[in-house]
């Protein structure tokens, strides 16, 4: 079992289906993946093969041992499971994303293969699902927004390469195709450009668009051209001193005034973009929320936003939702959600060690 989950110990123990034996394990024997992220993973870290076998293992004989594959693909960084992907094809002359579609079902199988796919080739899967979905708004656009301003220049520009790659079309020209002015304006921006993503500020430039957005606003322009290449072009950080900037100078956020133009699409396509840039740990915290507030679940938005963010900031994710709404996200989950599922998002959120 030390070659599977690296050092053991037996602080705690969970029973592997289709087997006797308890696994045992302490914290010491997992470190994050991520400073800001949640996802454990073992020290040492068991070999591709040695992940591949266990993998095959599970799906061989009557049932699946859904608890091995959440422990071994639950517990790997991206570059280690695109590792175990490669060796599994190597292997077996199979896919291990075509097993895993075969042997698991329901919401656990949505979620496994999601976190399965190499982030820049998962976000442009989800984008082309949002820009194609049969009754698409502006949730459905948002992923776009959280994918183009909630993401480093890098992986933006890995997702466009890998959405022309797999549908042999642009990104941009999907967006223009099937969403309509103005969403398609903003959004179209906000792909196609290139940030820097350096940490530079020039407080002349934050005073001067502060005062280009507080003309849209006043205009009610919210799709003026200023707009969109502030939004499209500007880094993070000169951004977020212009969104400190506009406080300043009139009273209230720009997200706010954006709602007092009125509470349609683009409002809210544009609030989506304030946040996401502002703080992405704020936006995905009341994705979350919303996904599991009321009857029944949103798996799909639930999903994304803790794959998504697993390895990036979930640690602040989660700070952010209690001090929020006053309860712990990981609480929230295990009432929402059940079985190999809730298993599955808890290992993500670093809670099953």
């Amino acid at each position: 079992m030390q070659s599977f989950f690296g050092r053991l110990r037996s602080t705690s123990s969970v029973h592997k289906k289709n087997s006797s034996s308890a696994i045992s394990f302490s914290e010491e024997d997992f470190k994050l993946s991520g400073s800001m992220g949640t996802v454990k993973v073992p020290e040492p870290v068991p070999s591709p093969d040695n992940d591949c076998q266990r993998l095959k293992k599970a799906f061989e004989g009557l049932g699946t041992d859904e608890e091995a594959v959440i422990w071994i693909l639950g517990h790997r960084n991206q570059s280690q499971r695109r590792k175990i992907k490669d060796t599994y094809q190597q292997l077996y002359n199979k896919s291990l994303l075509d097993d895993l579609r075969s042997e698991l079902s329901g919401d656990f199988r949505k979620a496994i293969i999601l976190w399965a796919y190499d982030p820049p080739e998962r976000d442009a899967k989800l984008t082309r699902d949002a820009l194609k979905a049969k009754k698409q708004g502006i949730k459905h656009l948002k992923v776009v927004v959280e994918i183009a301003c909630a993401s480093s220049p890098h992986h933006l520009m890995a997702v466009r390469q890998f959405y022309a790659s797999l549908f042999d079309c642009s990104l941009e020209e999907d967006i223009a195709s099937t969403v309509s002015l103005p969403l398609r304006k903003i959004l179209v921006g906000l792909v196609s450009s290139y940030r820097y993503d350096r940490q530079l500020v020039d407080s002349g430039i934050a005073g001067s668009e502060a005062s280009r957005l507080h003309e849209a606003i006043e205009t009610k322009q919210l799709d003026d051209d200023h707009v969109v290449r502030i939004l499209s072009t500007r880094n993070l950080f000169q951004l977020r001193a212009t969104f400190e900037c506009y406080k300043q100078k009139y009273g209230n956020s720009f997200d706010q005034d954006i709602k007092a133009c009125g509470n349609g699409d683009l409002e809210s396509l544009l609030i989506a973009v304030f946040w996401c840039i502002e703080s992405p740990e704020k936006y995905f915290a009341k994705v979350i929320k919303n996904s599991i507030v009321g009857l029944g679940t949103d798996e799909d938005s639930l999903n994304r936003a803790i794959i998504s963010r697993a390895e990036i900031d979930m640690i602040k994710i989660k700070e952010e939702y209690f001090n929020v709404y006053k309860k712990s996200l990981v609480d929230d989950i295990i009432g929402d959600t059940s079985g190999d599922y809730k298993k599955f998002l808890l290992t993500l959120l670093g809670e099953r060690p």
